[in-house]
């Protein structure tokens, strides 16, 4: 598959503590409930427990070792490369206590949001070109009519909000994910950002795909750090909802527990694709849910708020695919529609395409084609729905017939009758039903 290499600027690391621009007390509370908490007594232990550079860290321990809330133990650790051992002094410990009250967070430290708005620009979905080539090669197991490539292509490109409407069973869903597969790269997702002294985790295992990296000597000093390790080298994300979607969800989450933030699901799509699928299923109108998106669709910003009421503004850099069944003037007006940059048909196949998906699906299930059960579905089931063609109904009577071969303990085959059983599983008729 040919996909898309390009390189994203990585954030770089810290070199000194006053790079930082955090509150230096949120740093210094963050690293002794990072000693209190994970039981850490060496430095360079430490430094991959906050994500700094160990010169940073160290800055940090000599800073509360003045504030006498870190002593050296004394002892030089042989197996750490004679690192000096460090502890947190009693007035240490009841300081980590009292922070750890104010906020369960500890570990990684956060990146500002200022200086995450800096990494958005420089690994942003708006710097990516989509050739037809690479389009071709995240969608080359779906069969598509050239002109939906046309429309496509730019609207990817472009990094700006897509529309998929038609009618159902034709691989919306597909398509979508193929965008996904077509952009290829990478970005540096911050494992949790800063606004206010408040902290908001970003990264998440579930939505985010790690890239594996270089492992180096631990046991090291000289480790070599070649990116801001605040972050995770990831592949672009992809956030898919559907029916479940809810304007609450694109809210922060507070876990009053922790006393700390969860980013919402656009913060975590960040320089990647949010998804909402079967649009018009959920409990919102979808009139109030693309009205949720016409400030980050028109101003690449979202406003979100804290639990104080105060609201601030983060990058909304992602693409929107909305994809429904129904047709959009039915479930918007004007203005929203005016909103979303590209609208694209996804119609179900010709009869020419559906037999070449039809073909595709029967080889990889192990079904040989039979043309005389082939002129049976052609020209005896199809007009009875205006030969009216979807890209699922390929697969649908397929399975349906391996089911019915394995139930009577004959070899996979297609038959006229086989395609009428399995025709009957496809719709249902509209009957009274006595009660």
């Amino acid at each position: 598959m040919n996909m898309q290499t390009t390189s994203v600027l990585a954030p770089p690391p810290p070199k000194r503590l006053e790079e930082m621009r955090l509150p230096i007390v949120m740093m210094r509370d963050i690293l002794i409930k990072t000693i209190f908490r994970k039981n850490i007594d060496m430095v360079s232990d430490l430094a991959a427990a906050v994500c700094l550079p160990i010169p940073v860290t160290q800055e940090l321990v000599d800073m509360a070792r003045e504030q006498r809330l870190i002593e050296a133990t004394g002892t030089l650790n042989a197996n750490n490369g004679n690192e000096m051992g460090y502890q947190l002094t009693d007035a240490g410990k009841a300081r980590a206590l009292d922070a750890l009250a104010q906020s369960e967070y500890f570990g990684p430290m956060p990146v500002p949001l200022e200086v995450y708005r800096e990494q958005v620009k420089r690994q942003s979905i708006r710097n990516i070109q989509v050739t037809r080539d690479q389009l071709i090669g995240a969608m080359g197991h779906l069969v598509l009519p050239d002109s939906l490539l046309d429309h496509l292509g730019p609207a990817v490109s472009a990094g700006r909000s897509i529309l998929m409407y038609g009618p159902p069973g034709n691989g919306k869903s597909s398509i979508s994910n193929g965008i996904r597969d077509a952009l290829g790269d990478q970005v540096y997702v911050p494992r949790a950002i800063e606004y206010a002294s408040q902290v908001i985790t970003v990264y998440d295992p579930i939505v985010h795909a790690a890239v594996a990296q270089e492992q180096q000597d631990p046991t090291s000093l000289r480790r070599v750090t070649r990116f801001d390790t605040r972050y995770v080298c990831c592949e672009r994300p992809t956030v898919i909802t559907g029916g479940e979607l809810s304007l609450d969800m694109l809210d922060l989450v507070y876990n009053p527990t922790a006393r700390t933030y969860q980013a919402p699901l656009q913060l975590k799509s960040t320089g990647g694709i949010f998804i909402v699928d079967d649009l018009g299923r959920q409990k919102e109108p979808p009139q109030s849910i693309v009205n949720r998106w016409i400030v980050p669709l028109e101003e690449s910003k979202d406003i979100l708020a804290l639990q104080s009421g105060e609201k601030f503004e983060v990058p909304f850099d992602t693409l929107v695919i909305f994809s429904t069944n129904f047709h959009p003037n039915k479930i918007f007006d004007q203005a929203a529609l005016r909103r979303i940059f590209f609208k694209i048909k996804i119609d179900g196949p010709d009869q020419q395409n559906y037999l070449k998906i039809f073909a595709m699906v029967a080889k990889k299930k192990g079904m040989a084609m039979d043309e005389a059960s082939l002129v049976h579905l052609l020209k005896v089931k199809y007009p009875t729905i205006d030969n009216i063609y979807a890209n699922y109904q390929p697969n649908f009577l397929i399975d349906q017939m391996a089911a019915i071969c394995d139930f009577e303990g004959i070899p996979y085959k297609m038959s006229p009758d086989l395609i009428d059983r399995a025709w009957a599983n496809m719709f249902v008729k509209d009957e009274h039903i006595v009660k």
